[in-house]
């Protein structure tokens, strides 16, 4: 694993995750494992940021860690472990704070969206979630961080603070590039094809989740908005309701998009929806059984876990141990 390249990246263990976050995420994980040294978190302190129920945190912690090996990712080709377990988190977040100003957290597009859908409870770990997601990346010295466009501005945060760092002692982190994942195509809302599919989506009909049984996710399929006339051709800008589906439908049956549009010409929007649903499921349903498989064996589940923890630990430690003496730290 020496000469590989360190990737690290992370997935909180609230709501349930959908088809966006596995075809975004999980979906690429199965090929970085085998060109990377990988971390792969489970970002519970993330989590906090919004109130949880505990006892379903920790459910849905378990939940999480099962669903990544059910879906292929191999606990001995990378380290998978949960961001608790691993206390350099929160002692190298509080040092990165004083290398970040109040503005720039201020201007974050996630707080201002959070701030208002949670008015209630505007919190500072709202407000540093940034810092943690950097000192997340940095203790592992990563050289990449898979991401999204949704977390463009979260990344260049990281790369400001370790820059800063680095210019203010001497170079002590990596600074880390975006892995901006060509395949897997950005997944819509089913509901309203301009937004992004969202986990926290206000209509659940929008979301297809995939924890959702077959006749869920056939029903949800059947009520996707489409568009005006018949055609099943993909042009997001004119069609975004019938494009949205055929990269569903290519993602999840393997077909290219032209394979896909070829197939269904002269047919109408329910016997594409159907054929979209089905696809989906017959997909999904084998990774719910083993993902139940897995749950049901906590002691493997905590095996991996502290296996995971300690290695994730190690090098953690390295990383903060160089931070405390350059910051001046005294050490015994």
């Amino acid at each position: 694993m020496d000469d590989k390249k360190t990737l690290y990246s992370a997935i909180q263990p609230t709501n349930n995750l959908t088809i966006g976050n596995y075809v975004g995420a999980i979906k690429n994980w199965l090929n970085l494992q085998e060109n990377y040294d990988c971390y792969f978190a489970i970002a519970n302190m993330h989590a906090i940021t919004v109130r949880q129920n505990p006892a379903e945190l920790r459910q849905k912690t378990l939940a999480l860690l099962a669903l990544y090996i059910a879906c292929g990712i191999d606990p001995q080709k990378c380290c998978l472990y949960v961001q608790s377990h691993v206390p350099a988190h929160a002692e190298l977040c509080w040092v990165l704070n004083t290398f970040t100003y109040v503005g720039e957290m201020e201007r974050m597009t996630q707080f201002k969206d959070k701030s208002a859908r949670h008015a209630e409870n505007v919190n500072m770990g709202l407000m540093d979630y940034p810092v943690l997601m950097a000192a997340d990346i940095l203790l592992y010295q990563a050289q990449f961080v898979p991401v999204g466009e949704d977390q463009r501005q979260h990344l260049e945060i990281a790369r400001d603070i370790a820059q800063r760092f680095n210019n203010a002692y001497t170079p002590t982190f990596t600074v880390p590039e975006g892995l901006y994942m060509k395949v897997g195509a950005k997944i819509n809302d089913l509901q309203d094809p301009a937004k992004k599919m969202s986990k926290s989506a206000e209509n659940p009909n929008g979301s297809v989740f995939l924890s959702d049984d077959r006749d869920t996710i056939i029903r949800k399929f059947k009520r996707a908005v489409t568009d005006s006339g018949s055609e099943i051709r993909f042009d997001p800008e004119n069609k975004p309701g019938v494009s949205n589906l055929l990269t569903i439908y290519s993602v999840f049956s393997g077909k290219t998009v032209p394979e896909a549009e070829a197939e269904f010409a002269g047919r109408g929007y329910g016997d594409f929806k159907l054929a979209v649903g089905e696809a989906v499921a017959d997909k999904l349903q084998p990774v719910q059984r083993e993902q139940e498989k897995i749950l049901a064996d906590r002691e493997y589940l905590n095996a991996v876990l502290k296996s995971g923890a300690e290695r994730a630990a190690h090098i953690a430690a390295r990383t903060l141990g160089k931070v405390y003496k350059k910051i001046g730290f005294y050490q015994i």
